[in-house]
C-alpha cells in the first residue's frame, strides 16, 4: 500500500473533521485494507454533484487499496432521514426506494471502480430483524442523548412534533456500521451525530470503533445554500453535457476554488498551480473552463466536454463575455421572480417595459440561451449569467 504520509495528505483533503483526532493514521498503519462505509438513502432518482463529494472521497480510499462499501439505505429510506429537518419527513414506499436505488447503482460507477466496489442494502440485516431485536437495539441509546442532537433539540424546544420512528434512524444507521464492521464511515457534516452513534454501537457490540470522517456540504450554484434539488441550485450528474458545462461556468470565481478542492481529481499541487496562474494574471474564466471540462468529461466523455465548451463560447459570441461579471443577489417573490423584474432589479434594463422590448428584439440571454418568453419566471435558488445586448452582464443569485 502507498506510503502512509501520502495517503494521509490526500485522504484528509477537503475534510471537515476526522474523529477522534489523529486516529486515521493509526488505522492506516494496521497495514491491511480498511472497510470504508458511506450510506446513501435513495430518496430521489438522481444524484447531483454535491453527493459526489463523498463518492470522490470513497474513490480516493479505493485507489489506495481499501475496501469501499456503497451502502444503499433502502431500510432507512423508509424511515426518512430527519437530519436538518424541522418537520417529520414523509416515508417513501418500497417501490419508490427500489426504483431510485437502481438508478444509483448506474450513476456511482461514473466515479467508483465497479469491479472493486461493494454495494450493500441495509435491508439485508434490518429486514430480517424482528420487533424484539429492534427493541433490544433501541435500548443502546437514550432519549436524553437523542435530544442532544441539534435538529431534534430545536424541534422539541420549539414545540414541533418528533415522531418516535425518527429516533430509530440514527440507531439503524449506527447498526449498519456494526453489520459491516466498518473501519471508517464517511458522511456530511449534518450526519455527525449519526456517525458517532455508529462508534458507540460498535463499542457496545465489542468491535473496534470506526473512524468518523465528515465532509463539508457543497454549496449550490448560489454559493449560499447547500446544493439541493428542492432549491433548484444543483448540477445533476445526469444533466446534459452542455447544461452541466453552463451551470459550472455560472458559479462565482470565489466558489470555483471550493469546487476545485471538493470535486476535482487533480492533485493539491495541480490546483495550487492553477491558483498561481490566476494570481499571475490568467483570466479566472479560463480556470473555470478547466474545471468544467474535467467534470463534464467525468460524467460524459472528452468529446462531449469539448463540444460543450465550444457551444458555450459560441453562445457568448466568441469571447464577448467580459472578464469580470458583476455578481448580485436578488430576493424572489413567493419563490420566483419574473424575467422583466429580474433584469430591472439587476440594473440590466431601465424598466420592465425596456426588458420586454429587449426580449422582443432577441437581445436577452440566460447562460447564453436566448429568452423568447416574456412571462418567464426564474425560481429562487438559481444562479445564472444574464445578458442584455452585447455588453451588459450580471451573475444573479435569486434567493
Amino acid at each position: 500500500m502507498t506510503k502512509i504520509k501520502e495517503q494521509m495528505q490526500e485522504l484528509v483533503r477537503g475534510t471537515d473533521e476526522v474523529l477522534p483526532e489523529n486516529s486515521l493514521e493509526a488505522k492506516l498503519k494496521l497495514g491491511r485494507p480498511l472497510v470504508i462505509k458511506a450510506g446513501f438513502d435513495p430518496t430521489a432518482p438522481d444524484l447531483h454533484i454535491g453527493h459526489t463529494v463523498l463518492i470522490n472521497k470513497m474513490r480516493q480510499f479505493q485507489e489506495y487499496g481499501h475496501e469501499v462499501v456503497f451502502l444503499i439505505g433502502d431500510f432507512t429510506g423508509m424511515i426518512g432521514d430527519p437530519s436538518g429537518k424541522n418537520a417529520t419527513r414523509p416515508a417513501l414506499s418500497p417501490e419508490q426506494i427500489q426504483a431510485n436505488a437502481a438508478t444509483y447503482e448506474a450513476q456511482i460507477f461514473k466515479i467508483l471502480d465497479e469491479k472493486t466496489t461493494r454495494i450493500e442494502f441495509n435491508s439485508s440485516w434490518m429486514g430480517g430483524m424482528d420487533a424484539a431485536g429492534l427493541i433490544k437495539l433501541s435500548s443502546h441509546h437514550t432519549v436524553a442523548r437523542m435530544l442532544e442532537r441539534d435538529d431534534f433539540n430545536k424541534r422539541y424546544t420549539g414545540g414541533q412534533p418528533i415522531s418516535i420512528h425518527e429516533f430509530l434512524y440514527p440507531i439503524v444507521q449506527g447498526y449498519d456500521s456494526v453489520a459491516l464492521k466498518a473501519d471508517v464511515e464517511l458522511g456530511g457534516t449534518d450526519q455527525k451525530f449519526n456517525l458517532l452513534v455508529g462508534r458507540q454501537l460498535q463499542q457496545d457490540f465489542g468491535q473496534e470503533q470506526q473512524i468518523v470522517l465528515t465532509m463539508p456540504l457543497l454549496e449550490g450554484l448560489d454559493g449560499v445554500q447547500k446544493m439541493s434539488k428542492s432549491l433548484g441550485n444543483y448540477i445533476g450528474i445526469t444533466d446534459p453535457a452542455g447544461e452541466m458545462f453552463g451551470k459550472i461556468m455560472s458559479i462565482s470565481d470565489v466558489l470555483m476554488w471550493r469546487y476545485f478542492e471538493l470535486l476535482s481529481f487533480r492533485t493539491l499541487e495541480d490546483i495550487a498551480d492553477v491558483k498561481q496562474r490566476v494570481d499571475d494574471g490568467m483570466n479566472p474564466r479560463d480556470a473555470k473552463f478547466e474545471l468544467a471540462l474535467e467534470l463534464v468529461e467525468r460524467f460524459h466523455d472528452a468529446n462531449a466536454a469539448s463540444a460543450a465548451k465550444d457551444e458555450f463560447v459560441a453562445r457568448f459570441q466568441q469571447g464577448a463575455m467580459p472578464d469580470e461579471i458583476p455578481e448580485l443577489q436578488l430576493a424572489s417573490k413567493d419563490g420566483k421572480l419574473g424575467i422583466a423584474h429580474l433584469l430591472k432589479d439587476a440594473g440590466l434594463v431601465s424598466s420592465t417595459s425596456d426588458a420586454f422590448r429587449m426580449i422582443k428584439q432577441g437581445a436577452v440571454r440566460i447562460d447564453g440561451e436566448r429568452v423568447e418568453d416574456r412571462s418567464l419566471e426564474i425560481a429562487s435558488g438559481n444562479t445564472n449569467i444574464f445578458q442584455v445586448g452585447k455588453r451588459r452582464f450580471a451573475r444573479v443569485s435569486l434567493t
